[in-house]
């Protein structure tokens, strides 16, 4: 029989009292819409070129709900793959939290829609909205509910449709998203470390960078708002791009720093899958080399909260990550938000 290194880094849960509980990721699974919509289609929709798209984003196609698929029905989709991996039953699922900008409906939440689709009676369930840093929100939530007790088996799920808040028209941001979701399990495993840190941060100052305007309380849904385009994602490319370059370097390092380890001790790092230029620049200030950074960005284009729930699965089935090896991952979105999490597999 095999055995793992030995450990080379610092757990910073040790020093709190969890009487041994550690969280782990038991499975990841991952689901993305048939559809899929590539560059030259877009260029008969908006005024630009497959080049243009790709020079400045890396994308080169993105996939695409079905009219009649919805936020829960792609989540649902994700958990049921991450939950056959796992071998564990609708039954035995605690708690299942959902990171979405793009639920089915104001409420009630897309988790109890999930609860429902997956048969998950047991659960308690609810929506947590941090935009494209949702999972690693969600994965450090669930974590707490592992480590105290509370529960034993968490479904954290990061799901979106945003081709439903998309305009068409416009070019600078109808050729960056599309749809999809990722999906964990959380639980307890023995001799695992598992998740080992995570650092959140925002910066609500800088919330009108990225943004939809309209649905909510200030801006409830009228024939004035739905003509003047309040429903749809709005952004600030430029200053966006800025912000998070800083802002998801700032997070690795910390995490990093957390942990006692550098770069060269990380096996792969996943970064939110947002524009092949922001994934460049982070993994050059990190000091990263060539094939540490995993990128899945030209298949999908930026899926906020799914993106490095899809990544991870993704990097996991095709074997670049292994037990044993540290994952980096870190993300930045609407909010401002941003995070990053040390992820021994």
């Amino acid at each position: 029989m095999s055995t793992l290194p030995a450990r080379k880094f610092r757990n910073p849960r040790a020093k709190h009292d969890f009487k041994g509980r550690t969280c782990s990721i038991a499975s990841v699974g991952s689901y993305v819409p048939d559809r899929i919509v590539t560059n030259a289609e877009l260029e008969k929709l908006v005024d630009t070129t497959d080049d243009w798209i790709t020079s400045r984003t890396g994308i080169k196609e993105r996939r695409i709900a079905a009219a009649d698929e919805f936020t829960s029905d792609l989540g649902a989709k994700a958990a049921r793959r991450a939950m056959e991996k796992a071998g564990i039953t609708a039954d035995q699922i605690d708690l299942i939290i959902v990171s979405t900008i793009t639920p089915d409906m104001p409420f009630p939440s897309t988790a109890c829609l999930v609860q429902q689709k997956l048969g998950a009676t047991r659960a308690a369930a609810f929506d947590l909205e941090a935009a494209c840093s949702g999972f690693i929100y969600g994965l450090e939530v669930g974590q707490q509910f592992i480590m105290s007790r509370t529960y034993d088996t968490v479904l954290v799920i990061g799901a979106e449709k945003l081709s439903s808040i998309i305009n068409w028209k416009d070019r600078n941001t109808c050729v960056l998203f599309g749809d999809g979701a990722g999906a964990a399990i959380l639980q307890s495993r023995p001799n695992s470390h598992g998740l080992l840190t995570a650092c959140m941060g925002a910066d609500g100052a800088k919330a009108e960078l990225l943004s939809m305007p309209g649905g909510g309380s200030r801006c409830p849904a009228t024939v004035a708002s739905v003509s003047d385009g309040l429903h749809f994602l709005r952004m600030e490319g430029k200053e966006t791009f800025k912000s998070a370059v800083n802002a998801m370097c700032s997070a690795a390092n910390e995490v990093l720093r957390r942990c006692e380890i550098d770069i060269t001790q990380v096996k792969l790092v996943i970064p939110h899958q947002a524009n092949q230029r922001i994934i460049d620049a982070v993994g050059d200030r990190l000091g990263t080399k060539p094939g540490q950074v995993f990128v899945n960005l030209h298949k999908y284009g930026n899926t906020s909260a799914a993106s490095v729930a899809i990544a991870l699965d993704e990097a996991v089935t095709s074997g670049q990550v292994q037990r044993g090896d540290l994952v980096l991952l870190v993300v930045f979105g609407a909010g401002l938000t941003w995070g990053a999490a040390v992820i021994e597999w």
